[in-house]
C-alpha cells in the first residue's frame, strides 16, 4: 500500500492557487459566460493576481533570500524552484489573458460596441475628449520629469503609471522621459463617448491622456511623444514593531504605512517600450530583469474592468436572481420571536441579507435586550450593521465588538471603525495575541422573566452587506442553549482570555478543531472497515493542511468515500490507484464566490453536518479562532444536504481537480443541464419565496383591506381582478383544491340573481364551477393563493394561516 503521509502526495500551494486562478481565467475566456461577464472575469483574474504577488510571491522571495518556510513549502521543490515556476506559470496566463481579451475585442464590435484608442477617435470624438480632459483630468496629472540626475520618484503600489518618452521629429537623440500616475482613483478608467447611431464607444483613461499629452508637455520644444504603461506590485507584508510603549493599533498603523513602500516583487511594463527606456527604468528602480521585470500589453490593472461601463444589452449580463425573504421573516416580523421557536438558516445571496441587520436592529431597541457582541473581519465602508450597533449604544446597550486589525487589505478600514465605536461607547476588542479571530458570530442576550437568554448568529462568511451579494455563504440563526450558550462562551473568552471553556457543541480552533475532525474522520475509516456505510461530502475554500490530507488519504484507503467541493487551493492528488482511488474533487467558479464550509459525515447513519468558518489549512486550524457549528435541525441539515448534491452533479461550472491541475470541467448526465448556484437558487426558491395571489375586486372594502394586509407584509403580489379579466373553471377548481372548500362554500349566497334563481339547490360541482364561470361577482372575496394553499381572506388574518 502507498504511504498517505509523503509530502510527495501533496500539490505545492501556491502552484495550486495559480491553478484556481487559472480556472477564473475559463469563465472569462467561455463563450457561454455572458460578454460583459467576461469583461468582469479578466478583472477578477488580474485583482487576484495582484494580491497572489502582493503576499504569497513577496513571501517565496522572502525564502529565496532566508531560507525555507516548512509550513509554505511542502513538497520537493526549493524556494528558488518554486519562484521560478510561479513565473513561468504567470508568463503563460498573462499571454492568454491578452489573447482573451483581444478575442472580446472583436465580440464587443460584432455587437457595435467599440473599444477604442486614441488613434481611432473621430474629429468630433477627439473635441470631446480633450474637453474632458482640460475640465476632468488635467488638474488630477503631476508629470515628473526623469533625468540621470535625480533619484528615481517612489511608484504607488498597484497604481498604473504612463511612462513617456518625449523627443524631435527632426533630431530622435533630443529626447527626455517623464512619469505619469493615471489618476484612476479619481477620475473613471472609462469614458463612454457619445453614441453614433447604433454605435457605442469606450475609450479608456490611459488613452485620453495619450491623445492629450500635447496639451500637457506643451512648453517643452517636443513634438513627439510615445507613452508606455507600467506598474509595480509590492510587498504586502506588515511588520509590526514590537516597541511595547506603542498600542497595537498605533503599531498596526505604522506598519501600514511601510506596506505602501514595501519591496517591489514585479515590474509589470508594456512589452512595446523602447529599450533605452525600459533599461532606464529598470537600472533607477534597481529591479533585476530576468526575475521581477514582467513584459505585458498596452494596458494594465484589468482590474479595473470589473467596473466597466454597463453599455451592453441585457443578454450580456447574468440574468439577475433577486435575493428573496426567507419565508419565517415576512415584513414586520420579530426576528427574535421566530428564533426562540426554531432555528432558521440564510443562505447567501439567495437570500437577504437585510435579515441579519434587521436582526442587530431590533436587539438595538428592545428594551429586555442587555448585550449585543459580533465578530468583525471585513465590513463594508458604509457599514449598516455598525450603524446598527451604534444604535445599540445610544439606546443603553452594552455592545462588545471583536475587530480583527490584521484582516489583510481591510486594515485601515478596521482601524477606522474601531476608533468610532470605541467613541461612542463599544467594548472595542482588537484580536488577541497570537490569534486571528475569523470567526463570524453575534450574540445577544436578553432578559426573559427572571433569567437571561442568548440568541445567536453563526456564519461562514463576513458581515458584510456588499459581500454578501456575491459571496455564496450559509449563516444560522439559533436560541438552542446548546449553541447559544456556547457562543455567548466564546464572547467571554474574547472578554478573558484567561477563562477557558469545554465545547461540547461548537468545534473552536485552535482548541479542538483539528481533534475534533481528526476524530470523525477517523470514526468513518472504522466503520468502513467493520463493512458498514462509511463517507463525508466536504464543501471548503481551501484544503492545504497537510496534517488533514494524510488523514483523507488514509480514509480514503480504508474504504470511505470521499467527495469534496474545493472552491480555490486544493493540496490532494486525487484519483491514484492504492492512494486516493476512493476521493473525488471538483471546483465551481460561477457568478457567485463559493464562500461557504460545510462538512456532512455519514456517522454510522446518524448523519453529522457543520457549518463552518475555517478552510483545513494550518492558519486556520493552529492560529485562528474560528467556529464550526453543529445542524440540529433536520429541515436546516436537508437544505445543506441538498445543497452539496445539486453542487456535485454540476455539469456546467465545476471543474475535475485532477493531480496534472488541467482544469476539465466535469461531464456527467449528458442530454442534462445542471448548474449548481442556479439550481439552488431555483431550490431556495421554491421553499421561501412567497408571492401572493389576490382575486381582488377593488369595489369591495373586504377586498381592500385583504389587499392592504398584504401590502404591509411586504409580499411580492399578482393581483387578479376577475370581475375585469374573468374566471376559468382550471382557476376554480385550482381554487377549490388549494382552499379545500366545497364549491357552494365559494359562493356569496346573498347575492340577489343567485337568491332569486339558485337558493336552496343542489347542483353537482361541475354546475356551481361553470356558474361561477359565468357569474365571478358571486366569488367569495378575497381570495389568496401562497402556492399549493389558499384561503379566503375574510377577515384579513385568515391569511396567517398559508403562510
Amino acid at each position: 500500500m502507498i504511504r498517505p503521509d509523503s509530502e510527495e502526495h501533496i500539490i505545492n500551494r501556491e502552484i495550486s492557487w495559480l491553478s484556481f486562478n487559472e480556472r477564473v481565467l475559463q469563465e472569462a475566456d467561455d463563450p457561454n459566460t455572458p460578454l460583459f461577464e467576461r469583461i468582469r472575469f479578466i478583472g477578477i483574474f488580474s485583482n487576484n493576481l495582484d494580491e497572489f504577488f502582493r503576499v504569497r510571491v513577496a513571501t517565496v522571495r522572502r525564502m529565496v533570500d532566508f531560507g525555507r518556510d516548512e509550513e509554505s513549502m511542502l513538497g520537493p521543490l526549493t524556494p528558488k524552484e518554486l519562484h521560478d515556476q510561479i513565473q513561468e506559470i504567470v508568463k503563460k496566463q498573462q499571454t492568454k489573458v491578452q489573447e482573451i481579451f483581444s478575442n472580446i475585442i472583436d465580440e464587443l464590435r460584432k455587437e457595435d460596441i467599440y473599444l477604442i484608442n486614441e488613434k481611432g477617435l473621430s474629429h468630433s470624438q477627439g473635441v470631446f475628449v480633450r474637453k474632458y480632459f482640460q475640465e476632468r483630468v488635467l488638474p488630477n496629472l503631476v508629470p515628473i520629469m526623469l533625468s540621470k540626475k535625480h533619484n528615481f520618484p517612489y511608484l504607488r503600489d498597484r497604481s498604473v503609471y504612463l511612462a513617456v518618452k518625449l523627443s524631435k521629429q527632426a533630431d530622435p537623440e533630443d529626447f527626455a522621459y517623464s512619469l505619469i500616475r493615471i489618476p484612476s482613483r479619481s477620475v473613471s478608467r472609462f469614458l463612454v463617448l457619445p453614441d453614433i447611431g447604433s454605435r457605442k464607444y469606450v475609450i479608456m483613461l490611459d488613452d485620453i491622456i495619450r491623445f492629450c499629452l500635447d496639451d500637457l508637455f506643451f512648453y517643452f520644444d517636443y513634438d513627439r511623444y510615445e507613452a508606455y504603461t507600467l506598474k509595480v506590485t509590492r510587498d504586502a507584508e506588515i511588520d509590526i514593531d514590537d516597541d511595547i510603549s506603542k498600542s497595537f493599533i498605533e503599531k498596526m498603523e505604522a506598519g501600514l504605512k511601510k506596506r505602501k513602500i514595501g519591496r517591489p516583487v514585479r515590474l509589470l511594463y508594456d512589452r512595446e517600450m523602447p529599450e533605452d527606456l525600459q533599461k532606464f527604468i529598470l537600472k533607477k528602480m534597481k529591479i533585476e530583469e530576468e526575475e521581477n521585470a514582467v513584459p505585458g500589453g498596452r494596458y494594465h490593472n484589468h482590474k479595473d474592468f470589473m467596473d466597466f461601463p454597463e453599455v451592453g444589452k441585457p443578454h450580456h449580463y447574468y440574468s439577475k436572481l433577486p435575493p428573496m425573504r426567507h419565508k419565517d421573516f415576512p415584513l414586520h416580523t420579530s426576528i427574535l420571536r421566530v428564533i426562540r421557536r426554531k432555528d432558521v438558516m440564510l443562505h447567501y445571496p439567495y437570500q437577504k441579507f437585510g435579515h441579519f441587520i434587521d436582526f442587530l436592529r431590533e436587539a438595538a431597541i428592545d428594551p429586555e435586550v442587555e448585550e449585543i457582541g459580533i465578530t468583525i473581519y471585513r465590513i463594508a465602508n458604509d457599514s449598516k450593521v455598525v450603524n446598527a450597533l451604534l444604535n445599540a449604544i445610544r439606546n443603553g446597550k452594552k455592545v462588545t465588538v471583536i475587530i480583527e486589525l490584521q484582516a489583510r487589505f481591510d486594515e485601515e478600514n478596521n482601524i477606522f471603525w474601531s476608533g468610532k465605536l470605541q467613541e461612542e461607547g463599544a467594548n472595542v476588542i482588537n484580536g488577541i495575541p497570537g490569534l486571528k479571530i475569523h470567526s463570524k458570530l453575534a450574540w445577544v442576550k436578553r432578559r426573559e422573566g427572571t433569567v437571561c437568554r442568548n440568541y445567536a448568529y453563526i456564519g461562514t462568511g463576513n458581515f458584510h452587506e456588499g459581500t454578501a451579494r456575491i459571496y455564496a455563504d450559509d449563516g444560522l440563526f439559533t436560541s438552542d442553549p446548546r449553541l447559544a450558550d456556547e457562543v455567548a462562551n466564546v464572547f467571554e473568552f474574547f472578554k478573558h482570555n484567561y477563562k477557558h471553556f469545554k465545547f461540547n457543541h461548537l468545534i473552536v480552533s485552535p482548541f479542538q478543531m483539528r481533534k475534533s475532525f481528526t476524530k470523525m474522520v477517523n470514526r468513518e475509516i472504522r466503520n468502513a472497515k467493520a463493512g458498514k456505510e462509511a463517507w463525508m461530502i466536504l464543501k471548503m475554500n481551501s484544503l492545504i493542511d497537510p496534517e488533514m490530507i494524510f488523514k483523507l488519504y488514509e480514509a480514503g484507503q480504508a474504504g470511505v468515500k470521499i467527495r469534496l467541493i474545493v472552491r480555490g487551493i486544493f493540496g490532494m492528488k486525487t484519483g491514484i490507484p492504492g492512494l486516493s482511488d476512493n476521493i473525488e474533487a471538483i471546483s465551481i467558479v460561477d457568478k457567485y464566490l463559493e464562500h461557504s464550509r460545510i462538512f456532512l459525515f455519514a456517522n454510522g447513519g446518524e448523519e453529522r453536518c457543520f457549518i463552518s468558518s475555517a478552510d483545513w489549512m494550518p492558519r486556520n486550524l493552529n492560529r485562528r479562532i474560528e467556529v464550526a457549528a453543529p445542524i440540529y435541525d433536520p429541515e436546516l441539515l436537508q437544505e445543506l444536504k441538498t445543497m452539496l448534491h445539486i453542487q456535485l452533479k454540476d455539469n456546467s461550472k465545476a471543474r475535475i481537480l485532477d493531480p496534472d491541475l488541467k482544469n476539465v470541467y466535469q461531464k456527467i448526465y449528458p442530454g442534462f443541464k445542471f448548474r449548481g448556484q442556479e439550481d439552488y437558487y431555483n431550490y431556495i426558491r421554491g421553499k421561501h419565496h412567497i408571492a401572493m395571489k389576490i382575486y381582488h375586486n377593488p369595489r369591495c372594502a373586504k377586498s381592500r383591506l385583504g389587499l392592504k394586509y398584504l401590502e404591509k407584509k411586504g409580499f411580492e403580489l399578482e393581483i387578479k381582478n376577475y370581475l375585469n379579466d374573468g374566471l376559468t373553471e382550471a382557476e376554480i377548481k385550482s381554487i377549490l383544491e388549494k382552499t379545500g372548500l366545497e364549491p357552494i362554500q365559494l359562493i356569496r349566497t346573498q347575492e340577489p340573481d343567485f337568491k332569486a334563481g339558485y337558493k336552496g339547490k343542489n347542483l353537482p360541482a361541475d354546475e356551481w364551477i361553470s356558474l361561477l364561470v359565468s357569474h365571478p361577482k358571486w366569488l367569495q372575496r378575497p381570495i389568496v393563493v401562497n402556492g399549493e394553499r389558499a384561503v379566503v381572506a375574510n377577515p384579513p388574518e385568515e391569511i396567517e394561516k398559508i403562510i
